[in-house]
């Protein structure tokens, strides 16, 4: 059903919910999961893959222990760190490789702050044609 789940991190405590549950949907799947996180600072936005930042170098190590998790487990996974604007680096990764979900934590941000703050998972969601797994972390 799902040959391949991309699991969209922000780095945050929020990213804990979405990676256990994927864990388990992963394994009752059989699915490879690609961890995804873009790293949006000044030096990111600024020189892309040519960023070199304190950022940078932690998203690239949260990455690599979040892969690692999944490995130990049995899933296979792969991690990827783009640079920009979350979202649109989002939807261009699901437009240029394809996966068959996408899934989310959200901060759950209520009425006025997604008005005030937007929301990634809402503007993702809308943006791509596969379906998305939203979970609300706690």
């Amino acid at each position: 059903m799902y040959k391949t789940i991309l699991v969209t991190l922000d780095g945050t405590s929020t990213d804990r919910a979405i990676i256990e549950h994927v864990k388990r949907l992963a394994k009752l799947a059989q699915s490879r999961v690609a961890l995804l996180h873009a790293a949006d600072g000044w030096a990111a936005r600024t020189y892309g893959p040519d960023a070199v930042s304190p950022e940078i170098t932690e998203d690239t190590a949260y990455l690599n222990r979040v892969r690692a998790e999944f490995q130990s487990t049995g899933i296979p996974a792969d991690a990827e760190l783009a640079y920009g604007d979350p979202v649109n680096q989002i939807v261009k990764w699901v437009e240029q490789k394809g996966c068959d979900l996408v899934a989310m934590s959200t901060h759950g941000h209520r009425f006025l702050g997604d008005i005030f703050l937007g929301t990634t998972a809402s503007r993702v969601q809308h943006s791509i044609s596969v379906p998305v797994l939203l979970l609300r972390a706690k």
